[in-house]
């Protein structure tokens, strides 16, 4: 998978996360400031799509994930 991938499944999984565990109406809610999780994610994919800048991204590039992908297209 390429940083492009990755980044669209981690902020996924956290805001799904986020939302299950502060939505009172989830089965597993723990308090409603799990949504504030949720706007730092949006927040953070709405600056990265402006200014190109994503910190997940530089720490995926220092595991070794590349931006090619790795199917060959």
């Amino acid at each position: 998978m390429t940083t492009e991938n990755w980044v669209r499944v981690v902020a996924g999984t956290f805001v799904f996360l986020s939302v299950a565990l502060g939505a009172p109406s989830s089965p597993i809610f723990v308090s409603e400031w799990f949504l504030v999780f949720t706007l730092f994610v949006g927040f953070n994919l709405f600056q990265s799509g402006i200014s190109g800048f994503c910190p997940l991204v530089n720490i995926l590039h220092k595991m070794g994930v590349s931006d090619a992908p790795s199917c060959g297209r």
